[in-house]
């Protein structure tokens, strides 16, 4: 089948933050240069749980909150630009802020577009189930999945449904995108790729594992980590796994979405370990031990590692040798993924809390 590459083959770094894991191809790299010593800037009292990682664009943090808003929040001083009320919760849904609109998606299972501006709502779009993924945006559509089953490809300007595409489990993952394709690891054991242009699958790789994690893209290799307590490296163009990854003792599941760096492929697990394997091999380079599990998932500038674990620390890694530079104490769980942007992390925790800490 021929293949009509319509989208750019390349995400570059950006020292923005504007959607999980910061650009479409998942890969959780920044050229932000956040320094390894932090102190709190400032923090903002969302009042409820946060699960939702925040997206940085233009001086402006976008987050979702239990108290059913999608927040804006001034980079410099964390005063209130604007809130907007969703319909229900916002859970693990991340922001994404594109031509002028922030998108998120609710645990009622509609999708948000806000005007980046003043918070107008611009349109919603309701699937059949809750959301828990992140909208990633190419182009001129929105792509987000949804507990009904499907994988939605949205017109970005008026929300009109391009077309969706119906697996066997929830989609529950963010779904990466190169190369005209969307990447989705599935809740069915099933990886697909999906052309972005009209929601035909192209080919799959089954697992065998349930996936609620989202693959990180280097080259024409996939990372993913697992439900069956496994992490995969899954070869695009042989369309098949190539190397698997278990602790020969510590049997946990793989939450934390992968960021690949400087040669290496990192992540947390539920193990308690921030760990980074060598992405041709799947041989480990480097662990290291937090208090909890570890469920966010990392981001990466310029040599350092940037991570939270559930006892309520922010860790600050060497990437190359996993040696720990900081911590700083949050206070609640950190569940969310950490955003990098202008010299400063933003985090948030399962007691209400945005942070952002800098120099």
């Amino acid at each position: 089948m021929r293949l009509v590459v319509l989208f750019v083959l390349v995400w570059p770094m950006l020292a923005q933050w504007p959607q999980f894991r910061g650009n479409p191809s998942l890969t959780g790299v920044s050229t932000a240069n956040v320094p390894a010593q932090l102190k709190v800037l400032w923090t903002y009292e969302a009042g409820d749980v946060i699960e939702s990682s925040a997206a940085i664009e233009g001086g402006v943090v976008y987050i979702g909150s239990s108290t059913q808003e999608l927040l804006a929040l001034d980079l410099a001083t964390g005063k209130p630009k604007w809130k907007y009320k969703t319909k229900e919760a916002v859970g693990e849904s991340t922001p994404a802020v594109n031509g002028g609109l922030v998108l998120i998606g609710d645990l009622g299972g509609v999708v948000h577009a806000v005007h980046a501006a003043d918070g107008r709502p611009a349109w919603t779009y309701a699937t059949g189930s809750e959301i828990k993924s992140s909208p990633v945006v190419v182009g001129d559509r929105v792509l987000i999945g949804s507990y009904d089953g499907n994988l939605y490809g949205l017109d970005l300007k008026t929300g009109k449904q391009l077309w969706s595409f119906h697996t066997d489990g929830p989609v529950h993952a963010t779904p990466a995108v190169q190369d005209g394709l969307a990447y989705v690891s599935g809740c069915d054991g099933v990886f697909r790729a999906i052309n972005i242009k009209d929601g035909k699958e192209m080919y799959q790789i089954k697992t065998g594992s349930y996936m609620g994690a989202s693959p990180a893209i280097l080259g024409d290799v996939f990372f993913v980590g697992t439900y069956a307590n496994e992490i995969l490296a899954l070869d695009r163009k042989a369309r098949k796994i190539a190397w698997r990854y278990e602790h020969p003792v510590r049997k946990f599941p793989f939450y934390s979405s992968a960021a690949v760096a400087d040669g290496r492929v990192i992540l947390g697990g539920r193990d308690k370990i921030v760990r980074a394997m060598d992405p041709k091999s799947g041989k480990v380079l480097w662990e290291f031990t937090t208090r909890a599990r570890v469920e966010s998932s990392p981001a990466v500038s310029a040599g350092k590692v940037f991570i939270g674990s559930n006892d309520g620390r922010l860790y600050v890694l060497d990437a190359a040798k996993g040696t720990k530079l900081f911590e700083f104490e949050a206070g609640g769980p950190v569940s969310a993924s950490p955003a990098l942007s202008e010299g400063r992390v933003v985090i948030a925790t399962q007691d209400g809390k945005v942070i952002c800490l800098g120099s």
